[in-house]
């Protein structure tokens, strides 16, 4: 059963870090037995304080007598020092910066190692996910999206993968908003290497969590553990890219499980990268081909543009229309006349105009020119 906020905040006591990260490392004990021994024992403490005959019937044997055992001092030195450093921290369910969204779902990590600002775990979140092997245009299409829903105050979850996650978060970033990077190793390892530098600005201006330990390795089963966290933060999952076979169907799946919203954006139906969401959308995923549609099935316009710096950067990109329409003419211009006629830099104009070309203001043509749609 989904765990209860109020019921198991274990009267907000403080409870050492290091008790929970060494139950943790209990051999295997998984989430779910975890989450069974803290409603039981109330909190690590009184799990390693309880008697072998108490904790086997809550537990396997096996693990009842490796709780016993007590705790490996030295195991968790590497934890203990990498938690004192700056921003780093460990969120427990004890905590009240554990995100309210994960107590909402079937198998909530008992804590998430996190680096960066915790305010965003509690802030509306929308999953961007899609496939690795993304197409040029499915990584513009991410990034337009994050920026636009940014705007409506959500905060972008992705999962830090090549592809469709990695422009999602940059999206956000690009927008000056929050995004959230859930990850499938301990956050002292960034996977891939490639998003070192991404990873980096997240930490800056944003949030890296996982709930795997410190020097875990990239292996494929944690994926779809870590596609669960992704899903459960988030209100709605978006599916930009993706095969038939892929982790974005997993954690497109775990969305709908956990009572979320799925979008899913169209494609062409000769590529591979298309036929995921459309599986979605014949699945009922709502066809997404406009910001507007999340919008309106989230209610976005109702329930986020309270937020006033999220309304400066709604009202930025409403005013990009104002900005470029004026100067493009009826006919073709390349992205270099229009930095010229608008004094702004490639960046900006970048990406007015892909929130433009979202919104159908504005037709993308061969040769790298742009036509605003009367």
């Amino acid at each position: 059963m989904p765990l209860s906020h109020s019921e198991h905040l274990y009267n907000n006591e403080p409870v050492e870090k290091s008790l929970w990260i060494a139950l943790s490392s209990i051999h295997g004990l998984g989430s779910q037995t975890f989450c069974q021994l803290l409603k039981t024992f109330g909190n690590p403490c009184n799990v390693f304080s309880a008697s072998y005959k108490q904790l086997k019937e809550v537990v396997p044997e096996n693990i009842a007598l490796e709780i016993t055992k007590g705790i490996d001092d030295d195991a968790l030195k590497d934890s203990q020092y990498w938690l004192a450093q700056d921003h780093n921290h460990l969120v427990t369910l004890a905590d009240p910066d554990y995100p309210k969204a994960l107590f909402e779902i079937q198998d909530p990590p008992p804590f998430l190692y996190a680096k960066g600002n915790l305010s965003l775990l509690n802030m509306p979140s929308i999953a961007i996910v899609g496939s690795r092997n993304a197409s040029v245009q499915g990584e513009k299409n991410a990034e337009a999206f994050a920026q636009g829903l940014c705007g409506f105050g959500l905060c972008i979850v992705s999962g830090l993968a090549l592809g469709i996650d990695g422009a999602a978060h940059r999206g956000a970033l690009a927008a000056n908003g929050a995004t959230i990077a859930v990850v499938g190793t301990g956050l002292d390892i960034v996977y891939p290497a490639k998003h070192r530098d991404l990873a980096h600005q997240i930490v800056e201006r944003g949030l890296i969590v996982s709930e795997f330990a410190l020097g875990t390795p990239s292996k494929p089963q944690n994926f779809p553990k870590r596609n669960r966290i992704i899903s459960g933060l988030s209100l709605g999952c978006l599916v930009v890219e993706a095969n038939l076979q892929s982790g974005s169907q997993i954690t497109a799946r775990l969305s709908a499980e956990q009572g979320r919203e799925v979008f899913a954006i169209p494609g062409s139906i000769h590529s591979p990268m298309s036929k995921g969401c459309h599986q979605l959308i014949k699945q009922g995923a709502k066809l997404v081909d406009s910001l507007q549609d999340i919008v309106e099935e989230l209610d976005l316009a109702a329930s986020t543009q309270t937020i006033s710096e999220s309304n400066e950067i709604a009202e930025n990109q409403a005013n990009t229309k104002n900005v470029l329409i004026p100067l493009m003419g009826y006919e073709p211009i390349s992205l270099e006349n229009i930095v010229r006629l608008s004094g702004l830099t490639v960046s900006e104009v970048s990406s007015m105009l892909m929130l433009l070309e979202l919104e159908g203001s504005v037709a993308s043509l061969a040769g790298g020119k742009y036509q605003k749609i009367v």
